[in-house]
């Protein structure tokens, strides 16, 4: 049974670092990825001074590289959208970084407000959309590196899952 007294001979785990598991240079799961896109989220000065609108297409460029994944980020103005489409056999994670965007699947229309996080699957879905009247900026992490982004007819598909993740 525990008790106070049980926590207090135990200790905080986190004041044994020899006991932690040590953070790997590059990401290789689910969590370490979503975990890598909140660090980049969280320190704008990685990103910010980056970011450009273009009023004729959606914007965006590779912010790094390593074993078998890439991040990227994107902007987008209001009206601009990615139409129907899927990653292939990247798996993703997306986090709006600012402003608004509205993703559509099957399952219906999700809002995705700054800090909001989605995990994808690959063959997963989805149409992101900035809908809004202000503009937007999201980070994407692929892994694999994204190779392909097939396009999809808004006929009735076969959708892949697609997981939210709390921020």
């Amino acid at each position: 049974m525990n008790s106070d007294s049980d926590l207090q001979i135990a200790g905080d785990i986190l004041e044994v670092p020899h006991l932690l598991q040590p953070a790997r240079e590059h990401p290789a799961t689910v969590a370490e990825f979503v975990g890598l896109a909140r660090s980049i989220a969280a320190d704008r000065s990685q990103w910010e001074h980056l970011v450009e609108y273009d009023a004729t297409s959606r914007w965006y460029h590779r912010l790094r590289t390593g074993p078998g994944y890439e991040v990227w980020i994107l902007s987008w103005v209001p009206g601009q959208g990615t139409g129907l489409h899927d990653h292939g056999p990247s798996s993703g994670v997306l986090t709006v970084l600012d402003g608004a965007l509205t993703e559509h699947t099957r399952r219906g229309t999700k809002p995705l407000a700054a800090g909001a996080q989605q995990v994808y699957a690959p063959g997963s879905v989805h149409e992101i959309v900035n809908d809004s009247l202000e503009p937007a900026v999201s980070l994407h992490i692929y892994s694999p590196g994204l190779t392909e982004m097939p396009m999809h007819s808004a006929v009735a598909e076969p959708y892949a899952s697609v997981a939210a993740v709390q921020a």
